[in-house]
């Protein structure tokens, strides 16, 4: 039985494929502030600037393709149970070859009924006011903005808890509850941490293996890695 490796990546496996992304320390998404444009009140204010930004960012996800980090990740698949925990709304694993793949804030190539969360369709074009569900609601990114709950933590849980190693890639480890899934590893697994400015991990007692690398490079090195604890007696 293989292995099941677990790996929860954020926006920085996505930046080295040209998706640009925003941090918290100015706010901004593409000249926005986020407030305007991922979260409810947003959304209630001006409708039509929420969905044009997510538009765009629709039209900017065609035109880029997965990098290396994606590529080896859905290729380990080849000699683990890979399943991968993914803070990014883009669909890049999935273009990659990765075929376990949780969206914990959504997914930009999807929509759902603003009545009916769980409503939830396939949507890769633009998105506009009077695009509605079957009972004539309103349609909107599907996309987990500031504020609201996230519906698929409680299945992140549940995957994670049964690691036998976990890796972060690409993520700050600010953002919750996203960053708190390491806690839910047991002890004794293995964690792997891929980021090219780490930060220190607290309040968690399994020894965390530090690649100081950028996504795709770190994420060759956690391959390496991987098969050397694998082969060890």
């Amino acid at each position: 039985m293989k292995k099941k490796l677990v790996v929860l990546t954020g926006a920085g496996i996505s930046a080295e494929s040209g998706i640009k992304t925003f941090r918290d320390s100015d706010g901004l998404w593409e000249g926005h502030d986020v407030m305007e444009v991922a979260t409810p009140e947003g959304w209630r204010k001006n409708q039509e600037l929420v969905l044009d930004f997510y538009n765009k960012r629709r039209q900017q996800l065609k035109e880029v393709e997965p990098n290396l980090g994606h590529k080896i990740l859905a290729e380990l698949e080849q000699d683990f149970d890979v399943h991968i925990i993914t803070q990014n709304v883009d669909d890049l694993h999935e273009r990659a070859g990765s075929t376990k793949v949780l969206h914990l804030h959504g997914e930009l190539l999807k929509v759902r009924s603003t009545r009916n969360r769980d409503l939830i369709l396939d949507w890769p074009d633009d998105l506009y006011t009077g695009d509605l569900d079957a009972n004539g609601h309103q349609l909107r990114p599907h996309i987990v903005w500031f504020g609201e709950d996230v519906p698929a933590l409680e299945e992140a849980i549940e995957i994670t808890e049964t690691a036998d190693y976990f890796a972060v890639i690409g993520t700050s480890l600010q953002v919750y509850p996203a960053a708190g899934l390491i806690s839910y590893t047991y002890s004794i697994t293995p964690v792997f941490y891929i980021d090219p400015k780490p930060i220190a991990i607290p309040n968690i007692q399994n020894k965390v293996e530090v690649i100081a690398k950028v996504a795709s490079e770190g994420v060759a090195e956690l391959r390496e890695r991987l098969f050397e604890i694998e082969k060890a007696p």
